[in-house]
């Protein structure tokens, strides 16, 4: 069949972007880096320029991981039609920072926010009491255009021509003052966004998807926060080495203590102490500060000078009755690896369920993480009870676990097709009896 002119839109919406085509370099905003917004009236003025602008936001968080134990917002990046950018510092306000810029999150609750990778940005913000009434996610529309690099750079030189230089997002946000060149970065994540919305937009109106993204956008905007997991020490770096119980009771004093001294002085738990020297304490079990000193890391005058802290922990984890199992107990079903020997059955459903999703994510060109929850697809195979209606339980299935209206209807008639299937008795070899 001759290609459309829809079909040669959308093909060239889906063709990966190449990596040597000449881009603009974008080496500073158009109108300048805007003053950094620190005080209780400068955060005010601020909220006045955004009023007085007009449109969506623009709207970018910068926070300290690997420097803080917190999440919080270090600084906050804005900027509007006609109102150009603003940055405006969180912190240093008390206790009362949502107060202090109640003004700013006065104004953008007025309109839609733009942000790129929304839910890394959007806890930090609602700590400071600022919350969208409509949302925009840049990197979540390039995934379900089919992009195959969606990080901001990527997809700002595949759509607008532009060059963003490599960053300082991975930099100590927490500190003051913050050079100027950081300043600019900051500036030049929120420049580019609005156009990059309105452009990505249209790639996802050509191949029909724009229902789809306002779906998901809304979905992001009122999900709660992932529920963090209940052992998480037991994501400590090498622990897939320790298998007895004792030493990894030794594991979780030593990192009880070191989030507990973290916490307290919001600072990245592995700079307190690295999962190595965790790891290495747990499987020595030293008995004295000289023991323990002969370690690697604690050797250094730091951990030297804290000693009586770990060996505390050390000694409490013998003196516990009750280790920890090496398995954390499990909370749905065990990992996919053990299905053929536990639950054959529930294997064969969940290779034909991947097998069909991965035939519909390259017709439609999304991953398929993206068309529905790997996890959800997973319970589903591992719980799934024969129905009359499969169709229709997988529906329900799919609906009490949050999946959208627009992955259900692509979803649900390939799972049913997947485990009305694997469901079927199979034809044995000729020659071997039924």
């Amino acid at each position: 069949m001759p290609e459309t002119d829809d079909d040669a839109a959308t093909a060239a919406s889906e063709t990966p972007a190449d990596d040597t085509a000449q881009a603009t370099p974008l080496l500073r905003p158009a109108e300048g880096v805007p003053p950094l917004s620190v005080s209780v009236d400068e955060i005010a003025r601020a909220a006045d320029q955004l009023a007085a602008g007009t449109g969506p936001f623009a709207v970018d968080a910068e926070r300290a991981s690997g420097f803080r134990y917190s999440n919080r917002a270090y600084l906050i990046q804005i900027r509007r039609s006609g109102a150009g950018t603003v940055l405006i510092d969180p912190v240093n306000h008390g206790n009362s920072p949502i107060d202090v810029l109640r003004p700013v999150a006065e104004v953008l609750a007025t309109d839609e926010w733009i942000l790129h990778a929304a839910d890394q940005d959007l806890p930090c913000l609602a700590e400071v009491g600022m919350r969208p009434p409509a949302l925009y996610d840049t990197e979540l529309a390039g995934r379900l255009a089919g992009f195959e690099r969606v990080n901001l750079a990527a997809m700002v030189q595949r759509l607008l021509g532009l060059g963003l230089a490599k960053g300082h997002g991975a930099a100590d946000w927490s500190k003051r003052p913050l050079p100027d060149a950081w300043l600019n970065y900051a500036a030049l994540d929120v420049e580019v966004l609005i156009a990059l919305r309105e452009a990505i937009a249209d790639v996802l109106a050509e191949q029909s998807k724009s229902d789809w993204a306002a779906e998901e956008f809304e979905y992001l905007r009122n999900a709660d926060a992932v529920p963090t997991r209940r052992d998480r020490w037991r994501r400590t770096s090498g622990i897939h080495k320790v298998r007895n119980r004792h030493t990894l009771a030794a594991v979780r004093e030593l990192w009880t203590v070191r989030d507990q001294i973290a916490r307290r002085r919001d600072i990245a738990p592995g700079r307190i102490l690295p999962d190595s020297a965790i790891i290495a304490a747990a499987v020595a079990d030293p008995r004295t500060a000289e023991d323990l000193t002969k370690l690697p890391i604690f050797g250094g005058h730091k951990q030297r000078k804290s000693a009586h802290v770990w060996l505390a922990a050390l000694e409490s984890a013998r003196a516990n009755p009750d280790p920890p199992e090496s398995a954390e107990p499990q909370n749905g079903p065990p990992p996919a690896v053990r299905w053929a020997k536990r639950k054959p059955e529930a294997a064969a459903r969940l290779d034909a369920a991947r097998a069909q999703l991965a035939e519909l994510s390259a017709q439609v060109h999304v991953p398929t993480e993206n068309l529905v929850s790997p996890e959800l697809v997973r319970r589903l195979c591992w719980d799934w009870k024969d129905s009359a209606d499969v169709g229709g339980a997988i529906e329900d299935f799919l609906r009490a676990g949050g999946a959208r209206q627009w992955q259900r209807a692509l979803a649900v008639p390939v799972l049913t097709q997947a485990l009305s299937a694997s469901a079927e008795p199979q034809t044995p070899p000729a020659g071997e009896q039924t």
